[in-house]
């Protein structure tokens, strides 16, 4: 049975930013000697799906680039942008920042962070329409951990068994080794910041 989540893929004209994220997913995939069907099997998201990817045919969901990250042992800022050397000052300008999109949804996420050598923290600006959710992130591994700040709007946070309703100005922490969902219950757009924090799992 296909995975529930390759619907919110489409197909579209081939970019820089998906030729990227296709090569790097790629590398990782065979660097660590996975077959499609393997890297199907462990992140749950069809063979298929990780094809189209992988040739750049198909833009994934969040929820779907989500689960292949965990799978290979990264992270979802890891996969859309190149890793960079380290410095002390690094801009990303605002048209070299990541964007994917759900174009089911309408649900955006922005990577701010550079990917650093030695460093497991992503830091991601969330856009999510009213009345709309981001779909139910997989569990990460131990150790990794979130913190949201709401920026507008308000969000509603499915945390496992836990549910919490956060207005504009709250911020929230958690240990993201549980199934995560946020969704937005007001009538205009939510934005929040998202920081992930892998830093002790690496």
């Amino acid at each position: 049975m296909p995975d529930t989540q390759d619907i919110e893929v489409r197909e579209e004209p081939r970019t820089a930013q998906i030729e990227a994220l296709a090569a790097e997913l790629r590398e990782r995939r065979r660097r660590q000697g996975l077959s499609l069907e393997a890297l199907s099997a462990r992140s749950g998201v069809s063979r298929s799906m990780i094809s189209k990817v992988e040739r750049g045919e198909a833009v994934p969901s969040t929820v779907v680039l989500s689960r292949l990250a965990e799978a290979l042992g990264t992270t979802f800022a890891a996969l859309m942008m190149p890793a960079s050397t380290e410095h002390e000052v690094l801009v990303i300008p605002r048209a070299r920042q990541p964007v994917l999109r759900d174009e089911a949804t309408g649900f955006s996420r922005r990577v701010l962070s550079p990917v650093l050598p030695g460093r497991g923290l992503d830091v991601v600006l969330n856009t999510l329409p009213a009345g709309a959710e981001t779909g139910v992130f997989t569990p990460h591994r131990s150790g990794v951990e979130e913190y949201v700040w709401v920026q507008r709007g308000r969000l509603r946070a499915q945390l496992g068994e836990a549910e919490v309703l956060l207005e504009a100005g709250d911020s929230l922490f958690f240990d993201a080794t549980v199934p995560h969902a946020f969704s937005n219950p007001g009538e205009e757009p939510c934005e929040y910041l998202l920081v992930i924090d892998s830093s002790v799992r690496r």
